[in-house]
């Protein structure tokens, strides 16, 4: 036996078990030594920690508490290479269940992990690598640290984005811009790293950016009114007037989305950084490609472009235009819709009338293509006067109306020249425009492109009849159809006015015939000139007048001055005619039968008319 096993004391080694000769005090130390080689951790924290071993169902990891704890194997699916010894993150579900066992979750590790990393992301303002998962309504759904975030449509880049699906599956740097505690939502951007890089650019173009400098941009918006123009980090407006000399409707039918182009800076306004651009200066105006032998008198053919209230504008060569007014469309005198002619998009020929290619404006004319209808060689002949024609009425004046024959043809009726019979204050009270209506020229004059026309004139002037029939004296049923402060207005036989004084209205009991009754007049003066009959119904129960019977005895005298040579003739067989008693019978008896024919000749024409 050595010295050394000699002095070992064999007799503090008992029976006892492991450490059953420790005292309560050393066993206290010991335990306190133990307890100090131990982490001590508080349950919903993330915590590091070594694997300990791998099975199918299970992941033992040591994070240095008195017990290992148990995570499901599931949870490192996305780590098939792990092994024991290697370092992973966890999180502290339950210090010990109700077996004694520490719970731990690397599920939950990795999302406290990613919030916290999110935070400090936003705080910090970093850059994220993130991963674009699938699109959504309104934009894209982007994993980061495993959480997803939402990349709304306006953030993705600094012009408008049409096709969201080309971003599915690939990375792209985001930047936090809101996290929602309350729906755990976290919403991202990539648009401010693009701002950013563009602050950079957009000033030094800003900068460098004058009048008449051309630049290459790329269309990301496009309107009625033009579209806008990104300059690499600054926007433009190109006009729709200064997209193309010639007209156009709307930008999609010259250029498209995203096309680029060549513009050139029109204006800007530094305070307000409004750039407006123009691309058809880039190009040579075309009034200098009109032709030269384009003159006033020549034929040029072109495209309605636009159709106005005073004219249309006919289309030459794209960016040259000429006026055709409305007067220029037709001879006819009076103006009409150009609608009524032509529209837009008609392809037609026309004559130049006023030509100035410095101020480059052009006047046209279509009613120039056909003969001037005043200049025509049957124009005499065909309304000379005494013809008779049938036209249009196009226009109602107070002094008349205007009849179109014909294109560019028109005539004047005087208010005068429409009834023998009637008086007629307007033509409106004849006729309405559109209507037809038969006419006879009374006058024409070419030089002066004048033609005077009547209505009545086609019938006889039964004035001269009505002399015969309304002689004074003489007694007619009339009808009261209007009064006024002085007269009343009559309906005779035949379809005749005549005229009454107020006071010769009063009947024999001494009352006034108002509108409406129907009484016998008589006829006090005929005024052929004047077209003019007055009637007196007092009259009918009264002895006429002074003045009444020297108003009867003027035609008198003025027949017996025609029959001067009758007279003669009558004092010449005085012996076999009879004394002066059976010539005054026969006079009479003449007269009568002349008054008779008249009336049966007025009767005839009132049947006929109906």
């Amino acid at each position: 036996m050595s010295n050394k096993q000699k002095d070992f004391d064999w007799d503090q080694v008992d029976g006892k078990g492991f450490g059953g000769n420790y005292t309560a005090e050393q066993k206290k130390q010991m335990e306190a030594a133990i307890e100090a080689t131990l982490n001590s951790v508080t349950e919903k924290e993330v915590v590091k920690g070594i694997v300990v071993s791998k099975t199918d169902r299970e992941v033992i990891v040591n994070i240095g508490f008195k017990s290992d704890g148990l995570v499901s194997a599931s949870e490192f699916r996305d780590m098939p290479d792990l092994k024991a010894g290697d370092e992973v993150e966890v999180y502290i579900e339950n210090q010990e269940d109700s077996n004694g066992q520490l719970i731990l979750s690397r599920k939950l590790a990795k999302v406290m992990g990613a919030w916290i990393n999110i935070e400090r992301a936003l705080e910090e303002d970093t850059i994220i690598n993130g991963f674009v998962k699938r699109r959504t309504k309104g934009g894209l759904i982007v994993d980061i640290f495993g959480i997803e975030a939402f990349l709304p449509g306006s953030q993705i880049d600094v012009k408008p984005i049409r096709d969201f699906d080309i971003f599915v599956g690939k990375n792209m740097e985001v930047k936090v811009v809101k996290i929602n505690h309350t729906n755990d939502n976290v919403v991202v951007s990539h648009k401010v790293l693009i701002e950013k890089d563009l602050e950079e650019q957009r000033q030094l173009i800003l900068n460098n950016l004058d009048k008449g400098q051309v630049l290459e941009g790329v269309i990301k918006n496009m309107t009625n009114f033009g579209v806008f123009i990104d300059l690499g980090g600054v926007d433009g407006l190109l006009h729709i007037t200064d997209i193309s000399w010639g007209r156009i409707n709307h930008p999609q039918e010259v250029l498209k989305l995203d096309q680029k182009i060549q513009v050139v800076v029109l204006d800007f306004d530094e305070n307000k950084k409004r750039i407006s651009l123009g691309m058809k200066q880039l190009q040579a105006h075309p009034w200098e490609a009109l032709a030269t032998d384009v003159e006033v008198g020549s034929k040029v053919k072109g495209k309605i472009v636009n159709v106005a209230d005073y004219g249309a504008f006919l289309e030459v060569l794209p960016g040259v235009e000429g006026l055709i007014h409305v007067s220029e469309m037709s001879w006819s005198q009076h103006l009409r819709n150009p609608q009524d002619f032509l529209k837009v998009g008609d392809e037609m020929e026309a004559v130049v009338l006023t030509l100035d290619r410095s101020e480059r404006k052009m006047s046209l004319g279509i009613k120039q293509l056909t003969e001037d209808p005043w200049t025509k060689t049957d124009l005499l002949s065909k309304y000379a006067v005494g013809t008779k024609h049938k036209g249009t009425v196009r226009n109602l004046t107070n002094f008349g109306l205007f009849l179109e024959l014909e294109e560019g043809i028109d005539g004047l009726v005087h208010v005068s020249d429409l009834s023998w019979t009637k008086k007629i204050k307007h033509p409106s009270e004849f006729v309405k425009v559109g209507d037809s209506l038969d006419v006879i020229v009374i006058e024409l004059d070419a030089d002066n492109r004048r033609l005077a026309l009547g209505h009545k004139q086609l019938e006889e002037n039964p004035w001269d009849t009505f002399e015969s029939v309304f002689t004074v004296g003489s007694s007619h049923k009339a009808t009261i159809i209007s009064k006024n402060d002085k007269m009343a207005v009559l309906e005779l036989p035949y379809g005749i006015e005549g005229l009454s004084p107020l006071k010769q209205l009063t009947k024999a009991d001494e009352s006034v015939a108002e509108v409406g009754e129907a009484l016998d007049f008589i006829v006090t003066e005929f005024q052929k000139d004047d077209r003019k009959i007055i009637l007196s119904h007092t009259r009918t129960f009264t002895a006429p007048t002074a003045e009444e019977t020297a108003a009867a005895a003027k035609p008198e005298k003025k027949k017996a001055a025609a029959k001067s040579s009758e007279k003669t003739t009558v004092t010449a067989e005085k012996s076999t005619m009879g004394d002066i008693g059976a010539l005054s019978a026969l006079k009479e008896q003449m007269e009568g039968a002349e008054r008779a024919q008249a009336i049966k000749k007025l009767e005839k024409k009132s049947k006929k008319a109906e």
